[in-house]
């Protein structure tokens, strides 16, 4: 590459400089290079062009057939790209972005053959690799307002020769590129100066490809998906539910119910009234056994305002329970459905066992639709 004066422009790190960006921007529309600040360490932004992207392999030393990842502005900009996403995946997204994580996510046929379809050819051969894609939503003003004032797709690998220590600061990123690239936004040191995490999410689950600021646990537990039953006592209908869907959920996971709580799916149940500590009932327990269903170790817990913040999807076995779980909580309405739809699935406490079986088969049925609806 030859040799050119780099223009830095120096930015406050906590008041951006809109105009000043906005040339940033344009350059990088143009097919020019600009380091700029993220949370983690500088970036180079290159639109997703083949000869953008050459020079930027050019720059860096790096192979051709390494790709890239692609930065977005904002979270929500991420389904252009994952026209599905699934439940992980998302709590993900929600926990983490914007934020220092890449996530690696995986497709099957059918999306990347969307993908394929709505997005320009040279976009969609820059970005998907063995049908995955890498994305990264920066939390930096800055880095979030260039990539929001881009024209095109784009992708910034850390300021640094491949094999080399990433640049956290404006002095390390012009010791490596002085005269090589167009612009630097100078807001000076990176927050972690460390590298984004890199995770691949998907069916199988969670697996760090390189690591930085989030820990395998941290991400373990930012990505957990809850679900929550609720029922009066929490001895018949709800333990029932909570059984039964386990069984459905490794199902559709193709895994072990055992295996469930590993692969970041949380199952439990709890009654409105205060009656911790109680077994399912025996009825219970023989309607459930009846499915190849074991909940005999079930100990009944009381609904509280944070099992009800922490829950993903609650599911409430009668109306009376829906309106308790709202007075917790506010933002309940949007998670808190009744199991069987808009069907009351009445308690079946005091009834013979006959009763126990056909309350089974309702919730088995309503169990069975809900999980049709998850996207895993």
């Amino acid at each position: 590459m030859g040799r050119m004066k780099t223009k830095v422009v120096k930015l406050d790190a906590h008041k951006a400089n809109i105009a000043k960006i906005k040339e940033a921007a344009a350059l990088v529309d143009a097919g020019g290079l600009v380091a700029f600040p993220t949370e983690t360490v500088y970036g180079i932004a290159c639109r997703v062009k083949s000869d953008s992207l050459a020079k930027l392999d050019n720059l860096k030393g790096r192979n051709p057939d390494k790709y890239y990842t692609l930065h977005i502005s904002q979270k929500n900009d991420a389904r252009k790209y994952m026209p599905t996403v699934g439940l992980r995946a998302q709590k993900l997204i929600n926990k983490a972005w914007p934020g220092p994580l890449t996530i690696v996510f995986e497709l099957d046929d059918q999306d990347i053959d969307k993908q394929q379809t709505s997005l320009n050819n040279e976009v969609f051969e820059s970005l998907y690799k063995d049908n995955s894609i890498g994305i990264r939503c920066p939390d930096n003003p800055i880095a979030s307002i260039l990539l929001r004032l881009t024209h095109n797709p784009v992708v910034a690998p850390s300021a640094n020769i491949a094999g080399r220590t990433p640049a956290g600061d404006a002095e390390q990123v012009l010791a490596e590129f002085s005269g090589q690239i167009e612009l630097l936004l100078d807001a000076g040191p990176c927050k972690y100066k460390k590298s984004s995490t890199v995770v691949k999410i998907g069916k199988k689950g969670l697996e760090i490809l390189r690591p930085g600021v989030y820990s395998q646990a941290e991400l373990e537990t930012m990505s957990e998906v809850k679900f929550l039953f609720v029922c009066t006592g929490n001895t018949c209908r709800s333990p029932m539910a909570d059984g039964i869907f386990r069984k459905y959920l490794a199902k559709k996971l193709q895994c072990e119910v055992d295996l469930l709580d590993k692969m970041g799916y949380k199952i439990s149940s709890v009654g409105i009234m205060d009656t911790g500590g109680w077994p399912a009932s025996a009825e219970a327990i023989a309607a459930c056994a009846a499915k190849g269903i074991d909940i005999k170790a079930h100990k009944s817990r009381t609904l509280s305002r944070e099992l009800v913040g922490e829950s993903d999807f609650i599911f409430a076995m009668g109306r009376m329970h829906s309106e308790r779980i709202a007075a917790l909580s506010r933002e309940a309405a949007n998670k808190c459905v009744l199991l069987a739809e808009n069907e009351e699935i009445a308690d079946p406490i005091g009834q013979p066992q006959g009763f126990f079986n056909n309350c089974a088969e309702l919730i088995e049925e309503a169990v069975k639709k809900r999980i049709g609806e998850l996207v895993i």
